[in-house]
């Protein structure tokens, strides 16, 4: 519908808002005056009494929002206040009074004058602050180091002196932690008590005795050899036997300190040889033994029963892993 009269002067037919646009004021459309369609008429326009409506009513594009200067707002003649002034239901905000609203204008980074924070100068000042902190420590430390200079001088030295440890010289009755395993006794066969038909040789090659002398002889009843082993302690220890025989098992009754064991001590072909050539047949055994700290008399002798076609080359006490 166009602004103006188009012939029916209804509410209904007429544009209440034509005189807001340029094309209706062209055609002559203005605003109502008598009220309706909740514009306040003259009626209420009365001095002295509140304005109940707050409509603000304006041409559209009047306002301008950022600019220095505002248009005022078109008052027709018949919307005058008896005072010559124009009724304030109708009056833009902007023409109440107060500053216009000016742009801000555009922030500048940098160290301009004026125009930003000063960061160069902002970090000189903190640079001069942290060196300025820096120097009173130094100056704190050097203080407090000379005041300690001089007690050390008044007291007659540098460093206090500190007393001298001493050293007890009385010898510990407690045994020592890294206790040293004793040496368990070794002997040559050669050098033993001999008993029965047993006698020294050294035709067969391959004895280790002193001077490759070994003992011989052993395969008559009632041959013997005693050995006088002194030991460190008492415990389970093994007698190791170093002997040689013609590739054919043998075994020997074996006393310790006047106790036959109930086993006699093998003397077997561990060595699985089938040559009879002693020379190639030196092989050991050992036999358990349980014996006391001190000297004990270990014998190996051929006992009716025993099969005693032996030589024998050394005997050993080792001690038995199993305790």
């Amino acid at each position: 519908m166009a602004a103006g009269n188009d012939g029916a002067n209804k509410p209904e037919n007429d544009d209440p808002f034509g005189y807001l646009y340029e094309d209706g004021q062209a055609a002559g459309a203005q605003p109502p005056g008598g009220g309706g369609y909740g514009y306040p008429g003259p009626a209420q326009a009365q001095p002295g009494v509140p304005r109940t409506s707050y409509n603000q009513v304006r041409t559209v594009g009047e306002r301008q929002y950022g600019g220095q200067q505002y248009a005022q707002p078109h008052v027709p003649p018949q919307q005058q206040s008896p005072y010559g002034r124009p009724q304030a239901q109708y009056a833009a905000p902007e023409t109440y009074g107060g500053p216009p609203t000016r742009p801000v204008p555009p922030q500048q980074h940098g160290g301009g004058s004026g125009r930003g924070p000063n960061t160069k100068g902002l970090l000189i000042g903190a640079v001069a602050v942290v060196a300025v902190v820096v120097i009173g420590i130094a100056a704190a430390v050097i203080s407090n180091s000379g005041k300690d200079e001089d007690k050390g001088d008044q007291a007659g030295g540098g460093t206090t002196p500190t007393a001298p440890s001493t050293v007890s010289e009385e010898p510990s009755t407690e045994p020592s932690a890294d206790k040293t395993p004793s040496e368990l006794p070794k002997q040559d066969a050669a050098t033993l008590k001999l008993g029965g038909a047993a006698a020294l040789a050294k035709d067969v090659k391959g004895a280790e005795g002193s001077n490759g002398t070994y003992v011989a002889g052993f395969n008559q009843v009632g041959s013997s050899v005693t050995w006088k082993a002194d030991m460190p302690a008492e415990g389970k220890y093994r007698l190791t036997v170093r002997y040689a025989i013609p590739a054919v098992d043998a075994n020997a009754t074996l006393t310790v300190n006047g106790k036959a064991n109930s086993q006699p001590i093998g003397l077997k072909n561990f060595v699985h040889s089938s040559d009879p050539n002693l020379e190639k047949n030196w092989q050991t055994t050992w036999a358990p033994v349980t014996l006391t700290k001190g000297q004990n008399e270990i014998k190996i002798s051929c006992e009716t029963g025993n099969q005693c076609d032996v030589l024998l080359d050394w005997l050993e006490v080792t001690q038995d892993p199993t305790g």
